[in-house]
């Protein structure tokens, strides 16, 4: 294939190299032709802009592709775990035994969070949503660890080790802390020698006078929720998190930047609003029938069913499909909310209007349902998507810090006034 193509403007004319990715991924680097030409592209909302290259994930939303560092996403759910796919995806390769060992180590060894972090979680509004909770832990985390918090790009990528397993570890720890708070209970002791999940669970829901055993499905369906959501490419919340380290920034901050921008109900909220739709669909006393033919009709939006990147099935849903229908029966749980979702799921998988436009179910879908019956409150859905998202943060922070050389500046085009004078207050 020809490594350049030509843009012609009027009676000029411009080379461009052709980038290929390890893919086939094809782009036009346009990086030269403000200096050469004058000219800007312009693609609103960056849906067709390149803007790094990097090697941590690889979608085909047409296939239904999803790989973290060259591994199938169906692979590394069957076979792995988040801890290993989280060293995974944020140094590039499956651990060896002792490197797990070491990774797990760090990570259970900052559980506890410093007494000034656990003051300035709680310090926050009574009315604060999760996220910006979230956010400002992780600023008040940062500021706790003034050594892996220096603003200083070398200090910090030699600080990397001690400041992932502390964010990934501790991120767990913030959410749980504030829950408790809210209910003016205490964050009980945890078993260090007990997986992520199943601390986070008892961080989260364990009361010392109901000791309750959790059934392994339950932990492992939130372990694969956090693992299929390790990492997604380039959407909104890792593009923020990119853009601010490129500044320069230390991880705590493009990580706050990043949970802020997940936070929008566009990116983030998806399996919050599936919960909400089901909700309404139960107020209405529908089964889901009405709703479904309202949808069909284009008058309700069906929530948690298509995919912006996916034009296939999403391959994360049909992974989590099966761990929900196995922690809803081991948590023997059955609602009318349940059943509506059930119904939905059917009649969208064999429904002609529903197929052909390709609307599947999403791993929001899944996810949502999961997270309400284990009793997570709705609104920490998405702080749980942020515990999950937490590698894929810190390896593109890495990726930026390593190899990044300039802070990333986009162009707009200025659609305001010209030039205008400034009349006095009695002139205007």
């Amino acid at each position: 294939m020809d490594k350049e193509a030509t843009l012609t403007i009027g009676e000029n004319s411009y080379p461009l190299h052709i980038v290929e990715g390890t893919e086939s991924e094809k782009a036009i680097d346009i990086s030269l032709l403000r200096k050469e030409s004058k000219f800007i592209t312009f693609d609103d909302g960056y849906g067709n802009t390149g803007s790094c290259e990097s090697k941590v994930t690889f979608i085909d939303g047409d296939q239904g592709i999803l790989r973290y560092r060259g591994y199938d996403i169906a692979d590394l759910a069957t076979r792995s775990n988040f801890l290993e796919t989280s060293y995974l995806v944020m140094y590039g390769n499956l651990p060896t035994s002792a490197e797990l060992d070491l990774f797990s180590e760090r990570i259970a060894k900052f559980t506890q969070l410093p007494d000034e972090v656990v003051t300035a979680i709680n310090s926050q509004p009574k009315n604060l949503h999760p996220m910006g909770v979230l956010a400002a832990g992780l600023h008040a985390l940062g500021g706790a660890y003034p050594h892996l918090c220096t603003n200083d790009r070398k200090s910090d990528l030699e600080s990397f080790d001690e400041s992932a397993a502390l964010i990934i570890s501790t991120i767990r720890t913030i959410a749980a802390t504030r829950h408790r708070f809210l209910l003016n209970e205490q964050v009980p002791e945890i078993d260090p020698t007990e997986s992520y999940c199943k601390n986070f669970l008892t961080m989260m829901f364990a009361k010392e006078s109901e000791p309750k055993e959790i059934p392994p499905s339950v932990t492992n369906a939130l372990d694969l929720i956090f693992l299929l959501h390790a990492d997604h490419e380039q959407n909104c919340s890792t593009s923020t998190c990119r853009m601010i380290a490129s500044g320069g920034a230390n991880p705590f901050a493009s990580l706050a930047g990043g949970v802020s921008a997940l936070w929008g109900p566009l990116h983030g909220g998806a399996n919050m609003a599936v919960i909400k739709m089901l909700n309404q669909i139960h107020d209405a006393g529908d089964d889901g029938s009405r709703f479904i033919e309202s949808a069909k009709q284009g008058k309700t939006r069906l929530m948690g069913f298509g995919h912006r990147v996916y034009r296939n099935y999403d391959p994360r849903a049909k992974i989590l499909k099966a761990a929900c229908d196995d922690a809803l029966e081991a948590l023997g749980v059955s609602s009318p909310i349940l059943e509506i979702a059930r119904r939905l799921e059917e009649e969208a998988l064999k429904d002609s209007y529903f197929v052909e436009r390709k609307l599947y179910p999403n791993v929001d879908f899944y996810s949502g349902i999961i997270l309400q019956a284990l009793g997570f409150p709705t609104d920490t859905f998405t702080v749980l998507f942020a515990i999950g998202r937490s590698p894929g943060w810190l390896a593109h922070w890495k990726e930026i810090a390593e190899t990044g050389k300039k802070i990333h500046r986009p162009r707009q085009i200025y659609q305001g006034s010209p030039l205008r004078p400034y009349l006095p207050t009695g002139d205007r």
